[in-house]
């Protein structure tokens, strides 16, 4: 089966350094030289549809855009790129959101993935009126996908929850097809939703040893429901032609970390209540000692921003082996990103896509009919690369 490969739309804005923002940190921490508007987010998403990426994640919180409006006028802006839109379930009622879905579906066949995120930070909950702690939040996400999942199927729902309740609910028309939910978690709140509802498991790039820790316990759990789970890893990358200069963009990144920056974003995210941000955290403590935690796995990028916080650095067949052996792990879709995403788009889909698929890894979601080892022209990159 071939890997399946994601890219980011950064709906905070882009930059050649390293742009923050996400768990822990205040809205307005995130920006960058290049603007997210619309046609900057455009070129990105072209850039990932012409080099062989599914789809996008897009990000949910205060300090970016919203999420389901940017990748619905971005959908008119490309032709195949799906996008796995974040959202958070406090927000938005199930019916309504069941509805979305559907418009969405109807409207670009095809090419909407949820992202279901419960939110790790109450005082960014609070900020949208939800004053729900923790474990009561992923309650309500349990109910919630219950309640969306059943009204998918056509069913008329009535639901009484200890935190959402719905009356004779119907869909005038359901979403064809049903968009696979995605969904992370490291808590044992979450996993417990995430084997009744998630279709995706999504944990963020810990070394693999850790990554398979997570993949055996979310396996336990499902198959105690009854089900099977897909998973998947998120992961910044930093790839060249050889190893010596991926690395030294790594260094040219940490060095435009100051120390007060560092500390201050630090000092945000220990306040996370999200236990993946803390095993985030854990990886490098704060320090810019000792970043690369696994071979070619580097904890730079946590050190000043919030939630994925590990990149992959090497040369294009270093970043091939370690995604290979990932995915011998059972991770089979990738979301990844870069800074500035365009060009890191091009390094990734012309360095690394090739070498996965000479080793029948992967294929091009266009070559209908090719085999995994077919080259998959990618004209233009040169120009975007300078």
């Amino acid at each position: 089966m071939s890997l399946t490969f994601h890219w980011f739309l950064p709906t905070y804005g882009d930059s050649r350094h390293v742009v923050g923002g996400g768990h822990g940190l205040p809205a307005g921490a995130a920006g960058g030289q290049r603007p997210a508007d619309l046609g900057y987010l455009t070129q990105i998403g072209r850039a990932a549809e012409q080099l062989g990426f599914v789809g996008a994640l897009t990000p949910t919180g205060a300090w970016c855009e919203d999420a389901w409006l940017t990748t619905a006028m971005l959908a008119r802006e490309t032709e195949r790129l799906k996008f796995l839109v974040a959202f958070r379930p406090g927000f938005v009622a199930p019916t309504l959101a069941a509805q979305m879905a559907a418009t969405f579906q109807r409207h670009a066949p095809g090419r909407l993935l949820l992202n279901v995120v419960t939110g790790g930070e109450s005082h960014e909950q609070r900020a949208y009126g939800d004053f729900l702690d923790k474990d009561a939040r992923y309650a309500r996400t349990g109910e919630f996908l219950s309640i969306v999942r059943d009204l998918w199927q056509g069913e008329t729902v009535t639901f009484k929850g200890e935190h959402l309740q719905v009356e004779e609910a119907k869909l005038a028309r359901v979403p064809d097809p049903v968009p696979p939910v995605y969904f992370g978690g490291s808590s044992p709140a979450a996993g417990l939703v995430a084997a009744r509802h998630s279709d995706v498991y999504l944990t963020w790039g810990e070394p693999p040893a850790q990554v398979a820790e997570k993949i055996e316990w979310i396996r336990g759990l499902a198959a105690k429901e009854g089900r099977t789970v897909r998973f998947g890893i998120r992961l910044h990358v930093i790839t060249r032609d050889t190893a010596d200069q991926a690395w030294a963009e790594a260094r040219r990144l940490l060095e435009g970390f100051s120390p007060d920056a560092i500390k201050a974003v630090q000092a945000g995210l220990a306040r996370s209540e999200s236990e993946g941000q803390r095993r985030m955290l854990a990886l490098h403590g704060g320090s810019t000692d000792g970043l690369e935690i696994s071979p070619n796995l580097w904890a730079g990028i946590g050190l000043v921003r919030g939630g994925a916080g590990t990149a992959l650095v090497g040369s294009h067949t270093e970043v091939a082996e370690r995604i290979e052996e990932y995915s011998r792990l059972g991770i089979d879709e990738f979301i990844m990103s870069g800074h500035p995403h365009v060009e890191e788009a091009y390094w990734f889909g012309e360095g690394v896509l090739p070498r996965l698929a000479e080793a029948g890894l992967w294929t091009h979601p266009t070559a209908a009919g090719a085999g995994a080892g077919a080259a998959v022209s990618v004209p233009f990159a040169a120009e975007v690369r300078r």
